[in-house]
Formats: C-alpha cells, sequence, structure tokens
C-alpha cells in the first residue's frame, strides 16, 4: 500500500513530512485538500487530524498526524530499508544531540522565522499588510539566533556534524522566507 501523506506543498508542516520521505526513498500519495472547509469537515477531523490541520498520514491503515511525530515515525519504521540516509543515529548520544538541535530549531530559530513568513507571505496571500513592527523584531531576534548558529556551525557543515532530521526540519521556513517573501538576506 501507498504512504498517503494529506497535506499540501505550501504548508512548511506537509514540507517537513515530503522531505523526510524524500531522504528515506519512499514513495507517496499525496492528497492536497480543497481547502480550508475540508480539514474543517467532521470527516476529516474523525479520520486525519482531530484539529483540523495538515499534514496526516495514513501507512497501510495507521493514521498519525503532526509533522515531527510523522517525521519519527517514518525514521522509526523505514530507516535504512531504501537508502543509507541516517537522520536519527542509533547511537543514543548522536541521537539526543539531534533532538537538542530540533529543540533548539523549535525554540529560537522558527519562531522569529515564522513570525516573519506570516507577516511577509501569508499575510499578503489574504490582502494584508505585513506589520512592520512585528517584520522588525522578528528580523531583529532572527539576527542573533543566526549569531549563535554561526558559532555552533563553525567548522561543521551540519548541526550534529553530519546531516540530520534536525538539519531537515530547518528547511520549510527559509524557503517560504527566501522564495516566496524575497528575504534573501537571510
Amino acid at each position: 500500500m501507498t504512504i498517503k501523506v494529506f497535506g499540501h506543498t505550501a504548508s512548511t508542516y506537509s514540507l517537513v513530512v515530503l522531505h523526510v520521505l524524500k531522504e528515506l526513498g519512499l514513495s507517496y500519495e499525496l492528497i492536497q485538500p480543497s481547502g480550508f472547509e475540508e480539514i474543517k469537515s467532521p470527516e476529516y477531523l474523525a479520520t486525519k487530524h482531530p484539529f483540523g490541520r495538515i499534514p496526516s498520514l495514513n501507512d497501510d491503515g495507521f493514521h498519525i498526524y503532526e509533522a515531527r511525530a510523522i517525521a519519527r515515525y517514518l525514521i522509526n519504521k523505514y530507516q535504512g530499508t531504501k537508502t543509507s540516509t541516517v537522520l536519527i543515529p542509533s547511537d543514543v548520544q548522536k541521537a539526543a544531540l539531534v533532538e537538542q538541535f530540533i529543540s533548539v530549531e523549535t525554540s529560537y530559530y522558527t519562531q522569529p522565522l515564522s513570525k516573519l513568513v506570516i507577516q511577509l507571505v501569508f499575510r499578503k496571500r489574504r490582502g494584508n499588510d505585513p506589520d512592520l513592527k512585528i517584520v522588525n523584531e522578528a528580523r531583529e531576534e532572527l539576527d542573533k539566533t543566526l549569531d549563535v548558529y554561526e558559532k555552533l556551525l563553525e567548522g561543521k557543515d551540519y548541526l550534529t556534524g553530519e546531516f540530520s532530521l534536525a538539519d531537515l526540519l530547518h528547511i520549510p521556513y527559509p524557503f517560504f522566507a527566501i522564495n516566496v517573501a524575497g528575504e534573501g538576506d537571510l
């Protein structure tokens, strides 16, 4: 049975799942909702995501929702079966460092970047002007975070020294900030 992803290519969270699937060499079917009404429908809430969000995943009858949970599930089940890519190492200490940087990404990196993307991408798509105060505050916060990242990455290409889920989770928001919002100076 094909893995089914209920998500959208314009969703940062769906992109996380799609990147994990690609890195693991897994085939999948992407089912994009027709609109917000669909993901708020009683059927969707009952069978895919009780909070009416994306992504969710169906793997041979097993249903799971939330991008990070889906990513970990896919890694736990499929890592090493199709490709040699290791997104979470089996070594406990190396895996702990991956989890540490996932926490850093969530706490310090994604928060200011998501504020930028919300203001510069999603508000504009809805016909609203960005709140420049929020944009400027988010840029300042992100600049401080990126200064720390420069030190953490000194002498390394990847956060833990090897490509991992922690690195992959950093991809979607900058994609939107740079490619959609035109924030190329990040």
